[in-house]
């Protein structure tokens, strides 16, 4: 009896190479978002550098993850120790090219748009953890990029305008729930339920995977944040007054929404 074939041998090694490659360099471009956006700095200029000291880091001192192993998770050139999120962050977005690689194979202009976006998704959550704020350079981004690449996407039906319109229905859907939200928590418990930044942010999810993923994502945003809040709760380490960050939910819900959107649509079925 044969058994099934593996999934190494499924599929080409050379592609499970270029795909990781992909996501960590985009993974290690993520990190320099991160770093940079909340600080209105360039994304381009300067070049790499150390975040403790400064100084430029060499192409063979940038090489994602691998670099920072090697290096023993310190500055070359001031032998401080750098944060495990920059190699962490890497490998995550490593991870996310090969698992949307999986789910949507022989779809490769998909597969890149999708990674691209997951990445930016990535950077929402990190930096809005860090901040609470969401930049609009990635939050509007990801909206008119979403809308743009609609004709891609095997999430959207029909014909490629038609595929524009589902993204933009999707966008002003999600923009249109996040902020009826935003108003009812502020009428409701007189502060705000969430931010003007989680309004756009479910705009782009809304461009990416439709009316049916906009609504998902803010029932799966919701659910995991209610999770976390009342674990910290319970552990002392929040009272009910403090907010947190919903942007890192709402981020993790969409690139769920890449591999599977829930049944949750009604009425939208």
């Amino acid at each position: 009896m044969h058994s099934e074939p593996s999934f190494v041998f499924t599929f080409p090694f050379h592609l499970w190479v270029f795909w990781l490659g992909m996501g960590l360099a985009l993974g290690s471009f993520v990190n320099v978002l991160i770093h940079r956006l909340p600080r209105d700095q360039s994304v381009v200029r300067p070049g790499s550098h150390c975040p403790l000291c400064r100084a430029p880091i060499a192409f063979y001192d940038n090489i994602p993850v691998l670099s920072w192993l090697l290096l023993r998770g310190r500055g070359r050139c001031c032998g401080k120790p750098i944060s495990a999120r920059y190699p962490a962050v890497e490998a995550f977005v490593g991870l996310l090219a090969l698992a949307l690689w999986r789910r949507w194979f022989g779809w490769w202009p998909w597969v890149g748009a999708a990674l691209v976006a997951s990445a930016g998704f990535v950077a929402v959550a990190m930096i809005d953890w860090d901040t609470f704020l969401i930049p609009d350079e990635l939050s509007l981004g990801l909206w008119v990029l979403g809308t743009v690449l609609a004709p891609l996407n095997p999430l959207h039906a029909g014909s490629a305008w038609t595929k524009v319109a589902f993204s933009a229905a999707g966008g002003i859907f999600g923009f249109l729930l996040c902020f009826a939200i935003l108003l009812l928590g502020k009428w409701a418990f007189k502060k705000d339920a969430m931010g003007g930044g989680d309004v756009k942010l479910l705009a782009a999810v809304g461009a990416w995977t439709g009316i049916l993923g906009a609504y998902d994502c803010m029932v799966i945003a919701s659910f995991l944040g209610a999770i976390y809040g009342g674990l910290q709760i319970a552990g002392g380490k929040l009272e009910r007054k403090d907010h947190i960050p919903f942007g890192p939910f709402l981020s993790a819900a969409a690139v769920f929404n890449f591999f599977y959107l829930l049944p949750f649509g009604f009425p939208f079925q």
